[in-house]
C-alpha cells in the first residue's frame, strides 16, 4: 500500500487535532501518502443515524465510502466508532442488494457513486498489517526501553469480527496495540480490565456516573495491577475519556493517581524524533514529564 484515505470522524479535528498532526507526520515517513477524504461528514455514529433510520445511516456511511473510492484509495480511520461504523455499513450494504441498490439510486442525486471496492481500515491495521513492525523499529529515533504500558485497544475495533475485513486473530485477547508498542521497546503487560469498554460514546452521553464508573475500574485495575507509566490506545474516543474522565476522577478524591494518556501514533511521533509541541501538545492529564524522558538524549539511538 502506497496512499490510504485519511478520514479523521469527528472527535479527532475537534477535540484532538494534535492526534491529526501525528498522524500527517508518521505516515508519510512511513511510506503511506496521505490522501484528504475532501467533504466527509460524521460516520455517522450509533447514536445518531443508526438509531432511528438504518437507511439514512447506510447512505451517509456509503456517500464517505464513495468519496474514498472517487479517489481511488481504501479508507482508513483513527476512531474505533467511526471503523465500526463504516465496516457494518459497508457488511450491510454488500450483503443486502436491496440496501445496495438504494444507496446507488440515494448517491446517485449527488453524482456519486457507490461500487463496494475501498477496504475500510483501522489506523492499527495499517501500521500492524501494511507498514509492518519491523519498519516501525528501524524508523525510531529514540527508544522506550524500560517503560511500561497500559494498552487500550477499545471495543468497535473488536467487535463484531464477521463484518469487519480485517481484525484481531483473537478479539477477546487482543495483541495488535501491544506488539505494536512492544516494537517501540516498551513493556505492554496484560491487565484483567484489558478488553473492558472505557464508557464513552452514549453512556456519557447518557448516564455520565456509569460511565465514570467503568472508566474509574479501568482505570484502578491499571495501576493496581501493572503500575504503568502511560496509557496507549488507538481510539480518539478512549483516548477523550481515559485522559478527560481521569481529571475529574481525581478532582472528586474517587482516585489518588494520574496516568499520562497518549495516542499511538503520538507516542510513534515522539520516538521518531518530532516536536512534542506539534504531534503531543493537548491533553487534560500533563504530558510534559513522560514526553521530556521519551525524547532524552539517553534514549537517541
Amino acid at each position: 500500500m502506497e496512499r490510504c484515505g485519511l478520514y479523521l470522524g469527528c472527535n479527532i479535528p475537534l477535540k484532538a487535532p494534535d492526534i491529526e498532526q501525528s498522524m500527517r507526520k508518521v505516515f508519510p515517513a512511513l511510506g503511506i501518502e496521505i490522501v484528504d477524504l475532501d467533504g466527509f461528514s460524521c460516520c455517522p455514529a450509533w447514536g445518531t443515524a443508526p438509531s432511528f433510520d438504518i437507511d439514512t445511516w447506510l447512505v451517509v456511511a456509503g456517500r464517505n465510502i464513495a468519496i474514498a473510492e472517487m479517489k481511488g484509495v481504501d479508507l482508513m480511520t483513527g476512531c474505533n466508532s467511526c471503523f465500526g461504523v463504516l465496516s457494518e455499513a459497508k457488511h450491510m450494504i454488500e450483503e443486502h442488494p436491496e440496501k445496495k441498490a438504494m444507496v446507488q439510486e440515494k448517491l446517485a442525486k449527488i453524482n456519486k457513486t457507490y461500487e463496494g471496492k475501498t477496504k475500510v481500515y483501522h489506523i492499527a491495521h495499517i501500521l500492524y498489517k501494511e507498514i509492518g513492525l519491523e519498519k516501525i523499529r528501524k524508523s525510531m529515533k529514540y527508544k522506550l526501553d524500560g517503560f511500561k504500558i497500559a494498552i487500550q485497544p477499545g471495543c468497535h475495533i473488536l467487535w463484531p469480527t464477521k463484518v469487519m475485513e480485517v481484525t484481531e486473530k483473537n478479539p477477546f485477547y487482543p495483541t495488535m496495540l501491544k506488539e505494536l508498542c512492544e516494537a517501540l521497546g516498551a513493556e505492554a503487560p496484560y491487565y484483567s480490565r484489558l478488553e473492558y469498554c472505557c464508557g464513552m460514546g452514549a453512556l456519557r452521553s447518557t448516564d455520565q456516573e456509569k460511565s465514570f464508573l467503568l472508566v474509574k475500574e479501568k482505570l484502578l485495575s491499571m495501576k493496581e495491577e501493572i503500575d504503568p507509566d502511560m496509557i496507549v490506545t488507538t481510539c480518539s474516543s478512549c483516548y477523550l475519556q481515559l485522559d478527560g474522565a481521569q481529571k475529574i476522577l481525581k478532582e472528586r478524591g474517587e482516585i489518588d493517581f494520574t496516568i499520562p494518556v497518549l495516542y499511538y501514533t503520538q507516542l510513534l511521533a515522539l520516538c521518531m524524533g518530532f516536536d512534542a509541541k506539534e504531534v503531543a501538545s493537548i491533553s487534560e492529564i500533563p504530558r510534559e514529564e513522560i514526553i521530556e524522558k521519551i525524547q532524552s538524549e539517553e534514549r537517541a539511538q
